[in-house]
């Protein structure tokens, strides 16, 4: 297939999903010379093919080996790395736009089985009671043990208003747990904001799609315009990633011009990039600068974010970047840690191979990888701790690919002996009055103490701000 490959350009960041494809792309352009082909390994292919081609005791058609052949390839690398057909590279274009039909799940490979990293807020599957972290074991009748991800995909589309019914294997459950879900229009609202008290601004993005930069712009001026950005809570909690260029924009908004967002890292020169709060890396469609229109105080009230184990991708570095740069403290729970970039080489006109090329890194230069961003405060969803204590992370995957500037990641599921009885538990609304790590992000803006959510019950005393928020 030697120059087949054409350079996609620069869309998005985020983590494997699966009814919503939200991906991590760049361009890569092959400059290198081309390697030296293995022929002794063709050869045992080629023998292969031709052994599967008389002997097989169905007739296999040419095309369906060689397109198994090369998922097989990728998906034999790492979590993230794929092949595209026509079908699922067209989700990959649609998805960053907010709006596709589905479920509203984000989706990984576990052992072979297709697993929930995310219900999407406001959709179908969390409202039908999916969580992150079960595994989907049949899809209507189909058993998903060893389906692709991109098969699985396929199964959970549909047309609205069409059932499905999932099989859900979830810890500490005995039985299988059946969930009948209507399909419908997904339609993502990536920002969401409100005043709080004592001059606090909220503003959640839920994922990192086109507009999301100009919407919080949006925000923010309404919040300033209601006098409420004394301080500032940007909640990033199960945000998968989304759009680069998103993140870039979203970090810019915050910080000076030309401070470092995020760099790359790989083997060729394309991989190796620095992006900064500077238009020419977050404007891609805009006509103006929206981010010169940012109110004033939102580079320089007191700031807070929120991240937890579904913060991914988009999400950490956004999170990195206020944390290196000291604009914000980071309170919550330790993030996804999908720190890896995947570019995006056509084969043809409808289908393409998504390979991971690079790692991300924070401007301090902290490897996102298979690790996360810790945060500044650590403080689970209730004083007694996580809700969801078995949420996946990058590091519980297999094949995920290692933190090169940290050896000792370890994967952060703890022993489900520690929260028994806590399944029954109703599901935190984020940005409410029983959300208890919002309540410890204000405590930190007003100067009061922060309660970190250990066994130990451990109190932690915020640093006296300057200007708190009243």
């Amino acid at each position: 297939m030697k120059g087949t490959f054409k350079p996609l350009g620069l869309l998005s960041a985020g983590a494997i999903a699966g009814v919503l494809i939200s991906l991590g792309l760049t361009a890569v352009a092959q400059r290198e010379p081309a390697a030296t082909l293995p022929l002794e390994e063709l050869r045992q292919f080629t023998d292969v093919f031709g052994a599967i081609k008389a002997n097989y005791v169905e007739p296999i058609e040419d095309k369906r080996l060689i397109t198994e052949a090369i998922g097989g390839m990728l998906s034999g690398l790492d979590p993230h790395s794929a092949y595209l057909d026509a079908e699922a590279f067209k989700e990959l274009q649609v998805g960053t736009q907010g709006e596709f039909g589905g479920l509203g799940i984000e989706v990984g490979t576990e052992d072979g089985f297709v697993k929930v990293v995310a219900p999407i807020e406001d959709t179908p599957a969390a409202r039908a009671g999916v969580k992150a972290g079960d595994l989907i074991v049949r899809i209507d009748d189909k058993p998903t043990k060893g389906l692709s991800l991109n098969d699985a995909v396929k199964l959970m589309r549909g047309k609205p208003q069409t059932t499905i019914t999932l099989t859900l294997s979830r810890k500490g459950e005995n039985q299988p747990l059946i969930v009948p879900i209507v399909r419908d229009v997904i339609r993502v609202q990536s920002v969401k904001s409100k005043a709080l008290d004592n001059g606090v601004g909220y503003v959640r993005v839920t994922q990192f799609q086109e507009h999301t930069v100009e919407n919080l712009v949006k925000a923010l001026d309404a919040l300033s315009a209601q006098n409420s950005l004394k301080g500032i809570v940007l909640d990033l909690r199960n945000d998968p990633g989304g759009l680069l260029h998103g993140a870039v924009g979203v970090s810019a908004a915050f910080l000076p011009p030309k401070a470092t967002v995020v760099t790359t890292d790989g083997r060729t020169e394309d991989a190796r990039r620095k992006y900064v709060a500077s238009p020419e890396d977050y404007l891609r469609g805009m006509r103006e600068d929206v981010v010169a229109k940012v109110p004033a105080a939102a580079k320089t009230a007191p700031m807070v974010v929120l991240v937890n184990a579904g913060s991914a991708s988009a999400s950490e570095i956004v999170a990195g970047a206020l944390q290196d740069h000291k604009r914000a403290v980071v309170l919550g729970t330790q993030t996804f840690g999908k720190g890896s970039v995947q570019s995006i080489l056509p084969l043809s006109s409808t289908t393409a191979i998504k390979l991971t090329t690079a790692r991300y890194y924070t401007p301090n230069g902290r490897s996102i990888q298979a690790k996360g961003i810790t945060p500044d405060y650590v403080v689970e969803e209730t004083p007694d701790g996580d809700l969801n204590a078995f949420r996946l992370r990058e590091a519980d995957l297999n094949r995920h690919l290692s933190n090169d500037k940290d050896t000792e990641v370890r994967s952060a599921i703890p022993d489900p002996a520690e929260f028994a009885g806590q399944k029954d538990r109703k599901p935190i609304e984020y940005g409410s009055n029983d959300d208890y790590q919002l309540q410890q992000a204000l405590n930190f803006l007003k100067g009061a103490e922060v309660v970190v959510a250990r066994k130990e019950d451990a109190v932690a005393a915020a640093p006296a701000q300057k200007e708190p928020a009243r």
